[in-house]
């Protein structure tokens, strides 16, 4: 298999996993703006942080709104990681690589691309897009079901697989982290400009302040100096629940967790969305599936590597096996140190997955004749 197909096929289906998580957030973020637990500036500054895209909102937009949030989220196409730009590159790959997948696979990404760019279209006049959002996390469910019913379990299948479940883990420890950025301290904030105003937006929203250092840091970086949000005054009491209710609705966990659980308690939360080894949204439930479908590609065995994407890939797994959720609660900064230690790990082994298979690497010398 050619490493270019293989790549653009791994590309296509994070894309695809990307666009139905992002829709998934989304959707909780306005379920828990309805409930009123959370301040609405701190709830959707949340959002856009989770993902990692607080400095390229703040330089385009500032101003953290629902509006301004959603359609960053769900149509920016100077957004990478918005849902209209992940589905237009999963597109453009699966074009690219059309004689490898099956024609309903091709036929289901075709028709949700042109979804989106009719509902793009019509967005200004929406009040409430969970229509959309519930279209988006329909079609990506639907051709993940059509590849796995209508492709040959080969290697085009397994390099689907691995992007899918390596997008869905980080995702999902995505999700988990939002407890981080409720906090108070978790981010630096400003009142809007134009406070005085009579924008009645104003009075629900922070404008992010880049930090002292913005000119050398990582625009992505999520260290930022803690000061108190401009708004002041404590959430509504009982949110905790909800909100840990809301984080395992976005992974639609919630059933499967109560039946395991029951209460919905932080700790528990944690321990089902980390390390469940049979839920298929779990951190560690993605590693397992994602390295059986990487030594798949390979040939290689569980507990050795022959490559370096097989020995990161397999130290993140391991690591899960034997973790307990009290040592990760135990931390220095408890769950959230974990989460942002898993997810510097799996990228990681994500470069690695790209060097090992799709990375070019220059020819050797000619020999003279």
């Amino acid at each position: 298999m050619l490493s270019r197909v293989a790549e653009n096929v791994y590309w296509m289906n994070r894309q695809i996993e990307r666009a139905e998580n992002v829709a998934r957030a989304v959707e909780t973020a306005l379920d828990l703006s309805v409930e009123g637990t959370i301040s609405q500036g701190r709830l959707w500054n949340a959002l856009v942080c989770t993902f990692g895209d607080q400095a390229d909102f703040w330089a385009r937009h500032g101003l953290a709104d629902q509006a301004h949030v959603i359609s960053f989220l769900s149509f920016e196409p100077g957004n990478p990681n918005s849902i209209a730009s992940c589905l237009h590159a999963a597109r453009e790959n699966a074009r690219t690589v059309r004689d490898m997948i099956s024609t309903p696979m091709w036929e289901e990404i075709n028709k949700v691309h042109l979804y989106m760019q009719s509902a793009a279209q019509q967005y200004g006049g929406w009040l409430h897009p969970r229509e959309f959002l519930d279209e988006v996390k329909r079609a990506s469910q639907l051709i993940t079901g059509v590849a796995d019913a209508t492709m040959s379990h080969g290697e085009a299948w397994h390099f689907a697989r691995l992007g899918r479940l390596i997008e869905r883990a980080d995702k999902t420890s995505r999700v988990l982290d939002v407890e981080h950025y409720f906090k108070p301290a978790a981010f630096r904030f400003a009142p809007p400009a134009d406070s005085t105003t009579a924008d009645p937006r104003s009075q629900a929203a922070f404008r992010f302040a880049p930090p002292a250092d913005s000119t050398t840091a990582d625009p992505h970086s999520q260290a930022t100096a803690p000061v108190a949000p401009a708004e002041g005054g404590d959430e509504p009491p009982g949110g905790d629940a909800v909100q840990w209710s809301a984080v395992l609705e976005s992974a639609s966990a919630l059933e499967m967790y109560r039946k395991q659980y029951g209460p919905v308690v932080r700790r528990n939360v944690a321990e089902f969305l980390i390390f469940d080894r049979f839920f298929p949204r779990t951190m560690h439930f993605c590693l397992i599936k994602a390295e059986e479908s990487l030594l798949a590609i390979t040939g290689g065995a569980k507990g050795a590597y022959t490559n370096p994407a097989e020995r990161r890939l397999g130290r993140l797994r391991s690591g899960l096996d034997y973790g307990h959720i009290d040592e990760v609660l135990a931390g220095d900064e408890g769950l959230h140190e974990f989460i942002d230690g898993f997810q510097q790990r799996l990228n990681r082994a994500s470069d690695a997955v790209q060097e090992t298979f799709f990375a070019t690497r220059p020819a050797g010398p000619v020999a003279e004749a």
